[in-house]
């Protein structure tokens, strides 16, 4: 191949990463405004062996809702490890209003969630 055929394709392959990059577009919200947007929230159980333990505090949880608004991945920030596997698999079933982009589309949006186990 010559120079000018490796220069187009390196102009091609350096375009599909960004109009994949482009589907891949996220917003941060805020953790109000995600509390505000869920319209469906599971409480987490509270682990018994923690409230015997009398451990308590927050869980922080980073939640990716995709365009419909489901929750599409949540990975624990901090919080104690009695209390996290609780948090997880509740947030999982969580449903949000979608958000939407600075275009008027709906996108995925990344928001981070505390959640606080008080005895």
């Amino acid at each position: 191949m010559n120079l000018a055929g490796m220069k187009i394709l390196a102009i091609l392959a350096a375009l599909a990463g960004l109009s994949c990059g482009a589907l891949k577009a996220e917003v941060r919200i805020a953790s109000d405004d995600a509390l505000k947007a869920a319209v469906k929230k599971t409480a987490p159980d509270y682990p018994p062996i923690a409230k015997q333990m009398h451990i308590g505090g927050k869980v922080s949880v980073e939640v990716t809702i995709d365009a419909e608004g489901n929750v599409e991945d949540a990975r624990i920030l901090s919080g104690n490890a009695l209390l996290t596997p609780n948090v997880l698999n509740a947030v999982k079933k969580w449903k949000f209003t979608p958000f939407t982009g600075p275009g008027g589309e709906a996108t995925k949006a990344v928001a981070t969630i505390d959640i606080d186990f008080k005895l």
